[in-house]
């Protein structure tokens, strides 16, 4: 049993039998090959032929069907002969491990009868050459590890917990949002193997072994600074300061190049600051998030104690998942933690932990004191009582990541 995804599934139903690749990327782990399962599901419970469907892992050892294009293809031609098949579905999960793959799916939309949905572990999947190849022909469906909203449907529906959103939230600051941590019972130890685990892999697995870096101890170090400073404001600079204090030196190109490669692996997000007043994105001290929380809280067991940082952490990653792009607004001389937009038009937030003081109200309300246009502008924090004034909008952080 799994939590449905609904978010994600509702996108891509009305593209099952539509001429074009649906693909799935994602940060490992955050639940694309459960997706790759319910859509199967879906599309047997609908009428089609389990015959039809050939689902391939190009992470497996054991399957000798994706060791080459031939192996493949022939695994291919094999079910379009079944004569018992009208029309081919293929799922081909992490298939940036096959060298070459976008000639792969190229010729199977030209050769075959099929509908087709692919998988991949990296933020440019969708660069270069298959851009090309299908270039109209694909939608992209960018997956996150569990919301909050998922988080407490998991709790409640796999673990059987009756908890409380508040309860709930205060196990989503430690954990964060991978799925399978919330499919069983686990205790703190083994929840912080596995977000080891995974850190590890997507090191390893996604950057070192992609990008043919040597020195994993340093690239490590590197990775361990980001995470630690999500939130505040990046500069070369500081991050050289450090590496010197741990007698490790580094360029400032390779340093751009490493946060390239995380933000690759879907790790992590570098956030641009805009000039409100001119609209221009400025080049300079952008702003680190990190997909999921639950890794940093396994690196330094310290969310709680950083909260600031793990909410903001919080609502940019579900800004991602509703579909908005996010900058850091600048106006003047204030900050405005994310100024969100899509299609609709343009939303501002402000995120603190409590407005625990009128020196912290005024600097949070306060913030969008320059902003003159009429799109809404939000302060999130931890508070049950509503502090809106002048026309900004103060909600409960927990309440607002439950609503749709």
């Amino acid at each position: 049993m799994s939590v449905v995804r609904s978010l994600y599934f509702n996108k891509i139903i009305p593209f099952i039998d539509k001429p074009v690749v649906k693909v799935i990327t994602g940060i490992r782990r955050c639940g694309k090959s459960v997706m790759m399962e319910q859509i199967q599901e879906y599309l047997i419970k609908n009428g089609v032929n389990p015959q039809s469907i050939l689902a391939l892992n190009f992470e497996s050892f054991t399957d000798s069907r994706i060791k080459s294009f031939e192996s493949v293809t022939e695994a291919v031609k094999s079910l379009a002969e079944d004569s018992a098949v009208n029309k081919l579905y293929l799922f081909f999960d992490e298939i940036q491990e096959l060298d070459g793959w976008e000639k792969l799916i190229n010729s199977y939309l030209i050769d075959f009868n099929c509908d087709i949905y692919i998988t991949g572990s990296n933020a440019k999947l969708l660069s270069g050459e298959l851009a090309t190849y299908l270039a109209g022909r694909y939608i992209e469906i960018k997956m996150y590890p569990f919301s909050f909203s998922e988080c407490l449907i998991a709790l409640k529906e796999l673990n059987g917990f009756d908890v409380s959103p508040k309860e709930a939230f205060e196990k989503y600051i430690n954990v964060g949002g991978y799925p399978f941590l919330y499919n069983f019972k686990f205790n703190e130890s083994q929840q912080k193997q596995y977000l080891d685990d995974i850190f590890n892999s997507i090191i390893l697995k996604d950057i070192c072994n992609r990008y043919k870096i040597r020195d994993v101890a340093l690239l490590k170090s590197l990775i361990t600074f980001f995470i630690s400073n999500i939130g505040n404001s990046f500069s070369s600079s500081s991050l050289i300061k450090y590496l010197k204090n741990e007698k490790r030196s580094l360029s400032t190109e390779t340093v751009y190049n490493y946060l390239e490669y995380c933000k690759e692996a879907c790790l992590l997000h570098l956030v641009s600051r805009q000039n409100l007043e001119g609209k221009e994105i400025l080049s300079t001290q952008e702003k680190i998030y990190i997909t999921d929380h639950g890794i940093r809280q396994s690196l330094f067991m310290k969310n709680q104690k950083d909260i600031n940082q793990i909410l903001e952490n919080i609502v940019y990653i579900e800004l991602l998942r509703r579909g908005f792009s996010v900058t850091v607004g600048k106006s003047k001389t204030q900050e405005i933690d994310f100024c969100s937009q899509n299609e609709t038009g343009i939303i501002y937030y402000q995120v603190c932990y409590l407005l625990a003081s009128d020196e912290t109200i005024e600097r949070e309300f306060g913030a969008f004191s320059n902003v003159k246009d009429n799109y809404p502008k939000f302060v999130l924090s931890l508070d049950d009582f509503d502090f809106s004034r002048d026309g900004i909008i103060h909600k409960n952080i927990i309440k607002w990541l439950l609503e749709e």
